[in-house]
């Protein structure tokens, strides 16, 4: 046998997420080429690795038996140039993250500093909703993981970042009825909704069922991104996340309707399992947080207090 490391990386990661075009799109190479090295590496065994079923990927046992092989390979490769870095006195090493699709406007912010200290640092950010961030957290895929809402079945250790608001948008275009009763309004427009498993969604539904709100009109749609230019171009309202619409604001493309009992008020809370032996990345990265988080907060996002 002669796979390589990169045929490793690339098999693994298509058993993660058993697509070769999502695998591609992760590794930030073109699906031929994925295609190409994952048939190099199957022709190096007489069992098949993989198998295709309706269209869709699926890996053998005897794969997922590589994999795990696979993973412990590349795991072992990471601490030696980890080692050699440490002896040349650098940090070096992977830092995995999952983070909530909400999470991609708060988390960079509390890592840009620490990956320009240590450049030998390997950064990978998973951006899934709530329930595939709690997944890998589980599983032991990621080292740590941003949420808004805290885990109940789940055994963490956290540190509180900051506020997450949650207000009713609509486009600066809707133009309001002057009235007091804001349970009418709610119930005549169009509501756009976020998917099942989705934090923002959950709150939404709170919100709504404990206020007794009868919803006539709902739309559903499938990310944060989406939601906004949907509310941006008059297709209905929603509750939503500030700390993703800053720029939609300041040009006044969106507009916050008031709303008793809003702003829902959560807070973004960095989280790890508490049986979770961290890697020397991993505690420096806890360390940077401890001491410059309030810093951050300060000079990224003071601007969330005027609203």
């Amino acid at each position: 046998m002669n796979f390589t490391l990169h045929q490793l990386q690339i098999f693994l990661k298509i058993t993660q997420i058993q697509s070769i075009t999502k695998a591609s799109e992760e590794l930030h190479l073109t699906q031929p080429a994925v295609s190409i090295q994952l048939k190099n590496f199957q022709d190096q065994f007489p069992i098949p690795l993989t198998e295709v079923v309706g269209r869709k990927l699926y890996i053998t046992e005897f794969g997922k038996e590589i994999a795990q092989v696979a993973e412990k390979i590349l795991n072992e490769v990471s601490t030696i140039n980890y080692k050699t870095s440490a002896y040349q006195g650098e940090l070096s090493g992977r830092l995995n993250i999952s983070i909530v699709s909400t999470g991609k406007y708060v988390m960079p912010y509390f890592l840009s500093d620490f990956i320009k200290q240590n450049p030998a640092v390997d950064l990978i950010i998973d951006v899934t909703n709530k329930s595939g961030v709690l997944e890998n957290l589980e599983v032991n895929q990621v080292d740590f993981a941003l949420v808004s809402v805290l885990p109940k079945k789940l055994k963490i250790k956290k540190i509180e970042l900051m506020q997450n608001r949650l207000f009713l948008l609509g486009s600066s275009q809707l133009t309001l009825k002057k009235q007091n009763d804001k349970k009418n309004l709610l119930e005549n427009i169009s509501l756009i909704y976020r998917e099942q498993g989705s934090a923002t969604r959950n709150a939404m539904e709170k919100f709504i069922s404990t206020n007794g709100f009868s919803v006539q009109k709902k739309i559903e749609l499938s990310s944060n991104e989406a939601v906004k230019q949907a509310v941006i171009s008059g297709l209905g309202c929603s509750i939503m996340p500030l700390i993703g619409v800053k720029n939609e604001l300041k040009n006044n493309d969106l507009q916050i309707i008031p709303v008793q009992g809003l702003p829902i008020i959560t807070t973004w809370n960095l989280i790890w399992l508490q049986s979770k032996k961290l890697s020397p990345v991993a505690s420096a990265y806890l360390d940077f947080i401890n001491s410059k988080k309030e810093e951050i907060i300060n000079e990224k996002f003071s601007w969330i207090d005027f609203y």
